[in-house]
C-alpha cells in the first residue's frame, strides 16, 4: 500500500507527473535508469510487439506478462488495460486484482466511448477487487485516433463532463483525456475537477511547463516513445542501406545486457 500512495502522491496540480510508458523490459528498466520514479505501460506497444491489433481486447495476457516481468521493477507502475479487456465488469475487476498481485500500482481504463454508465461499473469493480490501485478513468471523447472514431453529441466537451462526472463518482482516483490539447478547455476541466486531471502530451498540444500552470496533474507519452523508436530504428536501416553513419543516440551493447543484470 505504501508503493500505492507514494504512486498518488505524485499526481500534484501544477507539478504533473510525467508518466514515460514503456513497451518491454529494457525499455521500462532504461526509463527507470534515467530518473523517472514511475513507468507506464502503452497498449500499443504491447499489442504491436506481438502483431496483434490495438483497442481490440485482444492483449490481455501480454499486458499481464508485461506487468508480471516489470512489477517488481524499481519504479512505480502504472498499466494501461485498454478497456480491461472485457465488458463483464466482474472480468475487468478479477484481472485489477491480477496486475497488483504482481505489483502494479496503477491502471488505465478507457471508455472508447461505449455507455458510461457501463465504464463506471467497471471502474467500481476494479475499486473494490484491487483497493490499492490508483484508478485513471480515461474518455475518449477527444480522442479520434485514426479519425474514424465518432464524436459525441452535444459537444466534445459537454459529453466529457457528463462521462468524468459519472467515472468520478464510481471512485476513479484520476481522469484521462487524451487528445484535449486545447488551454481553455484544460483549465476549465481543472477547475471543475476534484481528481487529477491527465492529458496526453501533443505536439498540437501546451508544453509541459504549460500543462503546468494550468494545473494539470499527469502527462502521459503514450505510445510516443515505442513510436519514436521505431522510426529511429527505421532510419538507421536506411542510413546503413545509403552508405550513411546512423545519427543520433545507440546504447551500448554493454548498456543494454546490463538493463536485464
Amino acid at each position: 500500500m505504501s508503493a500505492c500512495t507514494d504512486f498518488a502522491d505524485l499526481h500534484r496540480a501544477g507539478e504533473p507527473l510525467l508518466l514515460p510508458c514503456a513497451w518491454d523490459h529494457a525499455s521500462a528498466y532504461a526509463l527507470a535508469g534515467r530518473g523517472f520514479r514511475a513507468v507506464g505501460t502503452t497498449s500499443l506497444g504491447v499489442a504491436a510487439a506481438g502483431g496483434m491489433p490495438d483497442g481490440a481486447s485482444a492483449t490481455r495476457e501480454e499486458t499481464l506478462r508485461l506487468a508480471l516481468t516489470l512489477g517488481s521493477g524499481p519504479f512505480l507502475l502504472s498499466v494501461d488495460a485498454e478497456d480491461g479487456f472485457s465488458d463483464d465488469p466482474d472480468a475487468v475487476g478479477e484481472f485489477a486484482r491480477e496486475l497488483a498481485e504482481v505489483g502494479a500500482v496503477g491502471i488505465n481504463l478507457e471508455d472508447a466511448l461505449g455507455p458510461a454508465d457501463r465504464h463506471a461499473v467497471k471502474i467500481a469493480a476494479v475499486r473494490a477487487a484491487a483497493p490499492g490501485l490508483f484508478v485513471i478513468a480515461r474518455t475518449d471523447t477527444y480522442w479520434s485516433g485514426d479519425g474514424s472514431l465518432p464524436r459525441p453529441s452535444p459537444g466534445p466537451f459537454t459529453e466529457t463532463v457528463r462521462r468524468l462526472d459519472a467515472y468520478r463518482e464510481a471512485g476513479a482516483h484520476g481522469v484521462f483525456v487524451p487528445g484535449l490539447t486545447d488551454p481553455d478547455r484544460i483549465g476549465e476541466l481543472v477547475a471543475r475537477l476534484d481528481v487529477p486531471l491527465n492529458v496526453l502530451h501533443s505536439p498540437a498540444g501546451p508544453a509541459l511547463p504549460h500543462l503546468a500552470d494550468l494545473g494539470v496533474s499527469r502527462v502521459s507519452l503514450g505510445s510516443l516513445l515505442y513510436r519514436r523508436a521505431l522510426g529511429a530504428a527505421l532510419e538507421a536501416a536506411e542510413d546503413v542501406r545509403a552508405g550513411r553513419v546512423p545519427g543520433g543516440v545507440t546504447p551500448a551493447y554493454e548498456e543494454v545486457r546490463a538493463l536485464s543484470d
